[in-house]
């Protein structure tokens, strides 16, 4: 009897006790559980604000290889949480040796009572991150922060721009494409492990990264043409001078150079803003003789002149009550159209402007996109104005006719001039070749692919008329100096005075300063590429003796690069 009553004594503590761990574990899981699962995760998890990678930006050759232009780099640098450091004027004596800093700077800043820390120096060597790690001073840290970084420097920087700091894209690509390139930021967990704290779900934060960007920037095309300009300013003392090379059937730009240049990693310490600009999209000139193939695709598609059409000029040749005259104020007597053009002959473009009428002549220059921005991926492109050619007056229309008193950019006249070698089409110019996002795949461009979705500008007959009369610029006239054994090189110069207030000087009129030009395209039968050479002030007379030769030179490295066929033996 007592034995069974122990025993029963004993089951029943044992339920007793079963049921209070029972019902404890009921409180802990099923009552308090969420409160309990929220400690646990709050003790395993971190949650904290990342930001995506910036995309990279490549160039690429005729075999596409890829070359980096914009990537992204880690920099080492080091801080100082003052209320940590023991010994201020030890530390201070010490960082100074290493860090290559004035004692009295690093102490100033290590007894600053308002900040919790302080930048000591930015963008250390890999040796004085190692000293500081063995000195291991108590308050002195060290950490790393993301940066840009542009492999090339100086390489295609109009094009590419750079990365300001606040992290915002300016100018050329990295502003343009800027929210493309831009990571994206959002909070994410980051779970503790036996190594410390990693992002939770690594594939899912890689989606924050941004696009990659792959330019149709040639990088050898782009080298050779960034190597001429520098002769010229050697040769020619240049102020300033733009070559653009572009695919003329599908608008893909292959080079965009620049002189003078900057590096985009040392960005902060250039003075002059201006040098940020491209010139090639951001500054409008008078384009000078380069712009009479225009009057004449006018007056061809309307069919009131033929390439054999004469005129007479007797030198006294006055619109408006305002005399116009020739280069040297020549006079050459009985000629055709095609020799205006061989002869770059001012009155002759003048004659051919007033067979078209004023009205069709603007309607024309529209036609050629003159008015407009032609759409080109990089950030600030400009269109001028042209205040006072949209005065209306007939001696505007006049000298607009040989390319003086309009305003256009490098890259409408590359544009314009395309419609010649692609059958009478405005395409549109682009740097991107392709976007790729973070997982590999393609994203679609907004450029133009081909000629296909082009406009028809002008008939292809008119185009064909023109590059012949454009051939025979290069064959017989003033860019003889462009030809190149076995092929045919269509193109045109242009050697405009720069007009005073161009020049800030605000008085009318024309200085004695120059801008000369030359564009082509080539085989002229068979473009495949055409390009633009533009010097600014160069300190000889005409475009034939400055641009023309620097064409040649391009045009026979692309020819070569590209392996082209000849025309001819």
């Amino acid at each position: 009897m007592t034995r069974s009553w122990r025993i029963n004594l004993i089951f029943g503590l044992l339920v007793l006790f079963s049921a209070t761990i029972i019902g404890r574990l009921i409180f802990l899981q099923v009552i308090k559980g969420e409160y309990y699962r929220a400690m646990a995760q709050g003790q395993q998890k971190s949650f904290s604000e990342m930001e995506g990678e910036r995309g990279k930006v490549f160039l690429q050759d005729r075999s596409g290889n890829l070359d980096s232009i914009a990537i992204n780099n880690s920099l080492s640098f080091v801080y100082a949480v003052p209320q940590n450091i023991q010994d201020k004027n030890a530390t201070a004596e010490t960082l100074s040796s290493t860090l290559n800093l004035g004692k009295d700077e690093i102490l100033s800043k290590i007894e600053n009572k308002v900040s919790f820390y302080v930048i000591l120096k930015n963008k250390l060597s890999d040796e004085e991150v190692n000293s500081l790690k063995s000195l291991d001073l108590p308050g002195i840290e060290l950490d790393e922060k993301a940066t840009r970084y542009y492999p090339k420097e100086e390489t295609a920087c109009h094009v590419i721009g750079f990365l300001g700091g606040d992290n915002i894209g300016q100018y050329g690509i990295e502003g343009f494409y800027d929210d493309v390139l831009r990571g994206k930021a959002e909070f994410v967990a980051r779970e503790r492990g036996p190594l410390g704290f990693s992002v939770s779900d690594p594939e899912k934060f890689l989606s924050k990264n941004g696009s990659d960007i792959i330019l149709s920037i040639d990088n050898n095309i782009q080298f050779f043409s960034e190597n001429l300009l520098k002769s010229a300013k050697e040769e020619f003392n240049i102020e300033s001078g733009q070559i653009i090379v572009m695919d003329p059937l599908s608008g893909k730009v292959l080079a965009i150079a620049g002189t003078p240049s900057f590096n985009p990693n040392s960005y902060s310490r250039e003075s002059d803003l201006s040098i940020f600009q491209n010139e090639a999209i951001q500054i409008a000139f008078e384009p000078g003789s380069s712009f009479k193939p225009f009057t004449m695709a006018a007056a061809f598609d309307k069919g009131v002149l033929t390439a054999d059409t004469t005129y007479v000029d007797d030198g006294n040749l006055r619109i408006g009550g305002y005399p116009i005259t020739n280069y040297d104020k020549k006079i050459w007597g009985e000629r055709t159209m095609q020799e205006v053009l061989e002869k770059s002959i001012n009155t002759g473009a003048v004659f051919a402007e007033r067979q078209v009428g004023n009205a069709f002549f603007l309607e024309y220059l529209r036609r050629f996109g003159f008015f407009q921005k032609t759409g080109i991926d990089l950030q600030g492109e400009v269109v001028s104005g042209n205040k006072e050619f949209n005065e209306g007056r007939d001696i505007s229309f006049a000298t607009a006719a040989f390319g003086q008193g309009i305003e256009i950019t490098p890259i409408q006249l590359v544009r314009a001039f395309s419609a010649f070698a692609n059958g009478g089409k405005l395409i549109k110019p682009s740097v991107v070749e392709k976007i790729i996002n973070w997982d590999g795949k393609e994203k679609e461009t907004d450029s133009e692919e081909g000629t296909n979705d082009a406009e028809q500008i002008i008939s292809q007959n008119t185009a064909a008329q023109i590059t012949s009369m454009l051939v025979n610029v290069v064959e017989k006239g003033t860019a003889k100096r462009a030809k190149i054994p076995g092929y045919y090189i269509a193109g045109k110069t242009g050697t405009a005075q720069v007009a005073y207030p161009a020049l800030g000087i605000q008085k009318s009129g024309y200085s004695e300063q120059t801008i000369q030009t030359f564009v082509g395209f080539a085989p002229a039968f068979d473009p495949q590429f055409i390009a633009l050479v533009k010097l600014n002030n160069p300190n000889v007379r005409t475009a034939e003796i400055s641009a023309v030769p620097i064409f040649k030179d391009l045009a026979k490295y692309i020819i070569d690069y590209m392996q082209i066929p000849p025309d001819y033996e």
